[in-house]
């Protein structure tokens, strides 16, 4: 498979999204920040599409989503997407052979990526701007910048798998406090309860720190890892368990764990070769 390592960037059709990557690390940016990078049909479409470019690439060692402009994400612009109700109904629709249907893909394709995906958020971080940044392994947020599951102001519920990823992050009742009140909390308090990864000044320079850490680990091993956690989090032990020895086996046999191994014999730094999975 081409890597799109070190590509120009790419941006999406309806010009809201941009796709850039250098040294391995992606960089998939929000491009509306004069409507605060507000969602429309096309922006939910780019946004699978992206993940999807980037999960076949074996070289690509991390993501960072990020929004042009003051803020992260203020949420689905309803004003705009509403003016197509027949493109809501498609869109509303779920794949059969995924589960989810393109406003849950959106935001849960990133979990599907085998690398690290870290968000990184200022500003407005609004209903479907929230779940997306929970469909990300890690979040990096301004102290300043404001939360809020927005969607009971609408009178509505998350459903971009938002409730999958809040049961994931918080306790129960903090969930539903946060969906039955849409109250706004700014970065500290969803670092505190959880929502959030840490607090700091520069995000996107935290995302890119902790990918290029964890850039020095075998590829395989990375992806095993974020792929066990994902099968298994609210699984029993009997199922992790067997996830744990069909994982381990896969990494016994790899040439990266074999170059991990040689490397350390050495005291060098290993040189990694492609991701053994896509």
């Amino acid at each position: 498979m081409r890597a799109l390592t070190d590509s120009a960037p790419v941006t999406s059709a309806g010009g809201f999204v941009t796709t850039t990557v250098t040294e391995g690390i992606a960089r998939v940016e929000l491009t509306r920040p004069d409507k605060l990078n507000g969602l429309t049909l096309q922006t939910l479409d780019a946004l699978v599409a992206a993940a999807r470019r980037l999960r076949a690439d074996r070289t690509l060692r991390g993501v960072v989503l990020t929004g042009a402009g003051p803020s992260f994400c203020a949420g689905l612009d309803f004003g705009t997407v509403m003016k197509d109700p027949a493109g809501v109904a498609r869109a509303f629709v779920p794949r059969p052979w995924r589960g989810s249907n393109t406003f849950q893909e959106a935001c849960w394709a990133w979990r599907r990526l085998p690398v690290p995906v870290v968000a990184a958020v200022q500003g407005h971080c609004y209903g479907g701007g929230l779940q997306i940044a929970l469909g990300a392994d890690f979040r990096f947020t301004t102290p300043d910048s404001q939360w809020s599951v927005l969607e009971s102001k609408w009178g509505l519920i998350p459903d971009m798998s938002g409730v999958q990823a809040l049961s994931q992050q918080v306790g129960l009742d903090v969930a539903k406090r946060l969906t039955m009140t849409g109250e706004v909390i700014d970065g500290t308090e969803a670092v505190r309860l959880g929502l959030a990864t840490g607090v700091s000044d520069d995000p996107v320079r935290d995302a890119y720190a902790l990918l290029s850490e964890i850039a020095t680990r075998s590829p395989d091993s990375v992806a095993a890892t974020k792929r066990i956690f994902e099968r298994t989090w609210t699984s029993g032990a009997r199922s992790t368990f067997r996830w744990e020895r069909l994982e381990q086996a896969l990494l016994l046999g790899a040439a990266n764990t074999k170059i991990v191994r040689a490397a350390a014999a050495k005291k060098v730094p290993p040189k990694y070769r492609p991701r053994i999975l896509p």
